[in-house]
């Protein structure tokens, strides 16, 4: 009912939300882009996407079309290696960030070691900039990690949106003679850039209260009330709370998820990798569970402050 192509080309313009970036990354045309949306909008019956002169945007039923489609072009694949009895073989050196080992990554794995016995799975676990030069200098085949949005580098899984968190209860004031105090990881980080570069364009003094090494020591230092640390909204633990506006802390913007390949990596334990991973991400909806940080201020007149 749904031809893989049409499904394939939906997924690379709802993961991008560009029809440009999607037919660059397919090999295709922007008219077969847009022809392969339109005949699947017409199988299913409903509009998946609104397009303007400006951005690309999914409607309620492309979210949904989304994790189908992942299921989809999974599913496809499974049965192509069932019958034709060739299977995936070989050795794939696969490296994550800790933050996202956190999450369905071991569950996708365990799936994939199952379904394909005869690739040989090797894990690394780092930061993004280290995986990154290990994928470039070919030590690594694929990796999943974060970048600074629109760096183009990767396979786009998921656009995420960074937010302030903070344990709650932690006390937070600050002002001219205190600086807000940052758990951030050490540098170099996309997400410590981001945010040191968001406080000194709105001209906040803010001090390291923790360099972190990993994800770990992030939440530890977080959950302890030594400060402020910096989230993919989707990956806020449930235990922390998103600071609101009110607080005076500037806007983050977004950092991307992607799955990065060294060219050089052997073709089938790779696709069949990203394929399980792209079948078990929603890169749209973020966790439902995030609790939020009180908005009445408690303070005269200084952002973020707490009993």
């Amino acid at each position: 009912m749904f031809p893989p192509e049409q499904v394939r080309t939906f997924l690379a313009v709802a993961q991008s939300l560009s029809f440009t970036q999607a037919a660059a990354a397919l090999g295709l045309g922007q008219p077969t882009v847009s022809q392969h949306i339109r005949k699947l909008e017409q199988t299913v019956g409903r509009p998946l996407l609104v397009r303007d002169t400006r951005r690309v945007t999914l409607t309620v039923d492309g979210e949904a079309m989304v994790g189908f489609a992942r299921s989809i072009l999974a599913a496809n694949a499974q049965a192509t290696d069932y019958f034709t009895g060739a299977g995936v073989r070989g050795r794939l050196r696969f490296g994550v960030t800790d933050d996202l080992a956190l999450t369905q990554v071991p569950r996708i794995l365990r799936d994939f070691r199952h379904l394909n016995p005869g690739v040989t799975l090797d894990l690394t676990v780092s930061q993004s900039v280290q995986l990154q030069r290990r994928v470039e200098s070919g030590h690594v085949d694929v990796a999943f990690l974060k970048t600074a949005a629109g760096d183009g580098r990767g396979r786009l899984v998921r656009r995420d949106r960074l937010v302030w968190a903070a344990a709650d209860g932690t006390g937070l004031r600050w002002d001219e003679q205190r600086p807000v105090p940052l758990i951030v990881y050490q540098a170099p980080s996309p997400s410590r850039a981001l945010a040191v570069q968001a406080l000194e364009q709105a001209g906040i003094k803010h001090r390291v209260a923790c360099t972190a090494r990993g994800i770990n020591a992030v939440l530890a230092a977080t959950r302890a009330g030594l400060g402020v640390a910096i989230f993919p909204r989707s990956l806020l633990p449930a235990d922390l709370a998103e600071l609101p506006h009110s607080t005076g802390l500037p806007e983050l913007g977004e950092l991307d998820l992607v799955l990065l390949t060294n060219p050089h990596a052997p073709a089938e334990p790779v696709e069949a990798l990203t394929t399980a991973i792209l079948a078990h991400s929603n890169p749209i909806r973020p966790i439902q569970d995030t609790r939020h940080w009180p908005t009445t201020p408690t303070g005269p007149g200084i952002p973020g402050t707490r009993p």
